[in-house]
């Protein structure tokens, strides 16, 4: 056994892992009763749904093979706790941590100057009151110093490494059949409104929309630009 906090946890290398992970990431400490149910895949009662969030999703996706076969019940304990997935802005947690790091405190809402941030409704069970972004309603225009993340109180919204390059939102993807272009009806609209520019959207010799998925950020401009409706472009997060 051994001490963290006021509480004793049994060494199981699960749940001395999964102490250690939410003391260094969030400053969480909860009892060994907590630790030992979601051992066993056990969501702990509404009371401490929080908590159980937190055993589900700061636990590394990279650690050993031994150690992903000891958290498999945590991982199905996650795919019961999310049930959607919003787009979120940009620098969030993958979504289970992002649900237990976020204060719902709004913060990065009033920043956005496009108010493209706006809060989960009610009917969003855990993830109320979380910033989400509808790109059909306004998408993220890629500002360069991402005010809404500098504005997060918690590592919720985090820089990524590098800035934008290489960082994405959602994947952007292309229906051809609607798209205008490929009827030979001359447009572009989607290339011209990219805010990321042609590293991620260029046209081809026949003015038909190439995306460019390792420049594209998934930021939506270009969903809301297109002509057609329903658009021909769509991004999945």
């Amino acid at each position: 056994k051994r001490r963290w906090g006021s509480h004793t946890v049994k060494r199981c290398p699960l749940n001395v892992r999964i102490a250690e992970l939410a003391f260094e990431r969030f400053g969480v400490q909860w009892s060994t009763n907590t630790v030992n149910a979601m051992r066993y895949g056990h969501l702990p009662n509404r009371a401490s749904e929080r908590v159980g969030l937190i055993l589900a999703g700061i636990l590394d996706r990279k650690d050993s093979a031994a150690e992903t076969q000891l958290m498999a019940p945590i991982w199905r304990a996650e795919q019961r706790v999310v049930v959607k997935r919003y787009m979120r802005p940009p620098g969030a947690l993958e979504e289970v941590g992002f649900l237990v790091a976020c204060t719902r405190c709004g913060d990065c809402m009033p920043v956005c100057p496009v108010a493209a941030i706006v809060k989960v409704p009610t009917s969003g069970g855990l993830a109320a009151g979380t910033p989400m972004i509808d790109p059909n309603l306004q998408p993220c225009i890629v500002c360069s110093d991402m005010p809404c993340v500098a504005a997060c109180p918690t590592e919720a919204l985090t820089p990524p490494e590098n800035g934008w390059t290489g960082y994405r939102m959602a994947t952007l993807e292309l229906d051809s059949d609607r798209c205008i272009a490929f009827d030979g009806t001359e447009c572009g609209v989607c290339a011209e409104a990219c805010p990321v520019g042609e590293v991620a959207l260029t046209l081809d010799e026949d003015g038909c929309p190439v995306i460019h998925a390792e420049g594209c950020v998934g930021c939506g401009v270009c969903v809301r630009a297109c002509v057609t409706s329903p658009s021909s472009l769509r991004i999945r997060y």
